[in-house]
């Protein structure tokens, strides 16, 4: 498999250029500094599994260790063995420049980008066990698989566009 090169810095300025280079494995394609979730961030969620919808936002951090490149396995931890490890598909939003005290109006102005994300969760870690905190149930290693690819802002605008005009 290859891919082409990009010049520059894909947090500021880049170009993507007609270099190629070939890969034998996916990676993340981006090694965040921290992860950031929120929970039960929609309600059919929140009654799946039996919990009221928040007021406020549910924020929970998962450990960098819990990052897995896309096609590598899930290992279940041994140790504190868990007899309830879920899954759950979701978008995650890659912030590509410092930010503070953000608004609605100006957020989307720090996304790099997005890219899938899968949140493993070992349930009875995480609600039984855990000591009221998300993050011991959420964050052994390998529980946040990441990619394949990171779509920029700029592409989702563009391909966004697109789509409006074939509608």
């Amino acid at each position: 498999d290859s891919v082409r090169l990009i010049a520059g810095d894909i947090y500021g300025e880049y170009a993507l250029t007609e270099q190629t280079a070939t890969f034998n494995k996916l990676l993340v394609p981006v090694v965040p500094t921290q992860i950031i979730r929120i929970g039960l961030n929609y309600r059919h969620h929140a009654a799946e599994s039996g919990a009221a919808t928040p007021e406020y936002p549910i924020v929970f951090f998962k450990g960098l260790n819990t990052l897995q490149n896309p096609n590598d396995p899930v290992v279940l931890p041994a140790y504190l063995p868990s007899e309830q490890v879920d899954y759950g598909c979701e978008l995650a939003v890659v912030i590509g420049k410092a930010c503070k005290n953000a608004t609605r109006e100006t957020a989307l102005e720090f996304v790099l980008g997005y890219t899938a994300g899968n949140n493993i969760s070992a349930r009875d870690w995480q609600i039984k066990r855990g000591g009221s905190q998300w993050c011991r149930g959420k964050s052994f290693d390998t529980f946040c698989p990441l990619g394949p690819c990171l779509v920029t802002q700029g592409q989702f605008n563009r391909r966004a566009r697109n789509l409006c005009w074939l509608i």
